[in-house]
């Protein structure tokens, strides 16, 4: 979606208008699936909680699960932007570039960890985690690509299959952080970069 600010000069009022009703949509949709659940809510009270009529609903989102694509793309931005402000894409080794790259990711779920909770459950019951891009794997291959290239990883490693492993072990480690209800500050962060570490062990390890 696009920020309000940000699009404001650029667009005129009814745009300006679409968006603020879409942001209710969502923001509403949100809130009443992390008290409620995801399968516990229907149309018909986000566009109560939004105030606006259910066929409005319709003009933004075609489905419910639309907003399980909403969520997932506004993610993949956060991710984005906060790889640009960190410089994960930039000169530093391998090492560094991955711990960057973890700490986003926990930031992004720590920032709201009941609307993650609501929202994977959501998008794991969705079959999305199946028929979708593995995004935050692509990144991860990108970074070891470029590492291999500049001489801190073997020839013989395969960027796309660590970049993989290393999103199936975000992904792995976030569902369980999901299941715990009391999780001390930054536990998420410290497990993340205990993967990326024990990741680049295995792919830097001289080879017998």
């Amino acid at each position: 979606m696009i920020d309000e600010a940000e699009a404001g000069t650029a667009l005129g009022r009814r745009e300006r208008n679409k968006l603020r009703v879409r942001g209710r949509l969502f923001v509403s949709a949100m809130r009443l699936f992390t008290e409620k659940g995801y399968e516990q809510t229907s149309i018909d009270e986000i566009a109560e909680a939004a105030d606006v009529a259910r066929g409005t609903f319709f003009n933004y989102f075609q489905r419910k699960e639309d907003l399980i694509t909403t969520w997932g793309e506004l993610r993949r931005a956060k991710l984005r932007e906060g790889l640009a402000a960190v410089g994960a894409g930039g000169e530093a080794d391998l090492r560094t570039t991955l711990e960057r790259c973890m700490g986003v990711l926990a930031g992004i779920n720590e920032a709201e960890p009941e609307v993650t909770r609501a929202m994977l459950t959501a998008w794991v019951k969705a079959g999305r985690p199946i028929i979708e891009e593995p995004y935050a794997g692509e990144i991860f291959a990108e970074v070891v690509a470029a590492a291999r290239d500049r001489g801190e990883a073997p020839d013989g490693v395969q960027p796309h299959r660590v970049g993989n492993l290393l999103r199936d072990g975000y992904l792995g480690t976030l569902y369980r952080w999901c299941q715990e209800r009391e999780v001390p500050a930054g536990e998420l962060h410290a497990e993340l970069l205990a993967i990326a570490d024990i990741v680049l062990l295995g792919i830097t390890a001289e080879r017998r």
